[in-house]
């Protein structure tokens, strides 16, 4: 992925809630399990977490609609050509 258009936005496709984690995980591009798992480790630990969390659900934009599968298929074809 091109890292001058990266932009972070709330996942369409990855969410379980509002699609916050599932959108930081890709813009970091790790898996989103990880991203929920620190949310809910630091909002159980008495951390920011849950407070985060529901400031990047109000700031953060929803990701624009047919950008999730312009990704997935920019991925299939990387992946065809190999």
């Amino acid at each position: 992925m091109n890292v001058e258009n990266r932009r972070l936005y709330r996942s369409r496709s990855d969410r379980m809630v509002a699609g916050v984690a599932g959108g930081l995980a890709e813009y970091l591009n790790i898996d989103s399990t990880i991203v929920r798992l620190l949310f809910v480790f630091f909002a159980l630990a008495g951390g920011p977490g849950l407070l985060v969390y529901i400031v990047m659900l109000l700031v953060v934009p929803e990701e624009p609609l047919g950008a999730a599968e312009s990704v997935v298929e920019v991925e299939v074809q990387e992946e065809s050509a190999e």
